[in-house]
């Protein structure tokens, strides 16, 4: 048996690592799953993790108020480090881009741990587009003794870098296994939210999250007078956005659209939720990177508030488009959507190009080969 560590910290991976817990659980004689949570969304991950019913093994609680990235990395590396001195640990999974990803990824290493890269290849080759994601990324690729890439471009992207191709392996996105993972109660208690918030479900609803680092400052003000604009001219849609807690994006958007009636400003959602109003969506507004995965699967068009994305599969396959954080391009774009009826702005005519529902299958198998090995 082989004592599996999970490292996570934020929404996003433990969406992604859960439907992989899951599968490497059904195996108990070969598998000792321990999860590790560094609560670098403390809240979030935790309350996601439970929608799978899932609960960590080791909270770390690293999160401080206003602490820099610097400060986090610090903090991060000393409890991660006291964890791997106190306990024996046979390979480490992380996935994506956080500084929970890379902190892991490097005790894992100074501990002669194999390191396990879900999500590994993406790459927008810009350092600072997204920041520090895109960094992050390219070095946990060096130390990485396993790559579980998504897409085939994410493939060729770690073969371009010199990475034995044996030690890439072609999953899809464990975040397709995710949306199949809910069960019908955290479902019909996710529609049952949506309903007590104000929202009315109908076919003019727009979803829009924003929160990057790279769109703190003068790029949020000209997206949300983008939306503001949109707001007004569409007055019988319906504009939600969760409010992200930084308070560098939870001010601006509050003295901007509080008193907008049509502009439904909520709490971050639950997982369950935000999954609903994707499927619900006429179009997306997002700077996100999961969304751009996820979206697909229900066709609905997505407007990445973004200048650049390592996601590029969606923007080729026509489900997304680039507007970055251009107040005139994201108003032009959006206008062209929400004009059209609800059915003819669907996507439904090509499949979602970042996975089928068996990632976490694949990885299960090709952990097992690694291990055996």
């Amino acid at each position: 048996m082989k004592r599996v560590l999970f490292v996570l910290g934020t929404r996003p991976e433990a969406i992604k690592l859960a439907p992989i817990i899951l599968e490497l659980k059904k195996f108990p004689e070969k598998f000792d799953v321990k999860i590790c949570n560094t609560e670098q969304q403390k809240e979030l991950s935790n309350q996601t993790l439970s929608f799978f019913g899932l609960i960590a093994d080791y909270n770390l609680d690293v999160m401080q108020a206003n602490q820099t990235l610097s400060q986090l990395q610090a903090r991060l590396l000393e409890k991660l480090s006291f964890l791997f001195s106190k306990h024996t640990f046979d390979v480490t999974l992380v996935q994506g881009d956080t500084m929970s990803v890379f902190c892991g990824a490097l005790t894992s290493f100074y501990y002669k741990v194999p390191v396990f890269h879900v999500e590994a290849g993406l790459r927008s080759y810009n350092n600072f587009e997204p920041f520090p994601e895109e960094a992050i990324r390219q070095m946990v690729s060096r130390i990485s003794n396993l790559h579980f890439v998504p897409t085939k471009t994410a493939f060729h992207a770690l073969e371009k870098e010199n990475i034995n191709s044996k030690q890439i392996v072609l999953t899809g996105n464990t975040v397709i296994d995710a949306l199949t993972q809910l069960s019908k109660e955290v479902i019909d208690t996710a529609y049952s939210f949506i309903q007590k918030s104000g929202i009315i479900i109908s076919d003019k609803l727009v979803l829009i999250t924003v929160h990057r680092r790279e769109n703190h400052g003068e790029r949020l003000d000209h997206i949300l007078c983008a939306i503001k604009k949109l707001a007004e001219e569409f007055s019988d849609h319906q504009f939600i956005i969760p409010v992200h807690p930084n308070p560098n994006v939870k001010e601006k958007i509050y003295a901007v659209f509080c008193a907008i009636q049509n502009i439904i400003l909520l709490e971050p959602l639950d997982y369950p939720v935000l999954v609903q109003l994707m499927q619900k969506a006429k179009l997306i507004l997002t700077d996100s990177g999961g969304i751009q995965e996820e979206a697909p699967t229900f066709g609905t068009p997505l407007l990445v508030m973004r200048y650049e994305t390592e996601r590029n599969e969606g923007v080729q396959a026509g489900f997304a488009k680039l507007v970055g954080a251009d107040e005139n391009i994201i108003y032009e774009e959006a206008k062209k959507i929400l004009s059209q009826s609800f059915a003819k702005s669907r996507i439904l005519n090509i499949k979602n190009p970042y996975g089928d529902g068996f990632a976490s299958k694949r990885i299960r198998e090709a952990m097992e080969e690694f291990l055996h090995e």
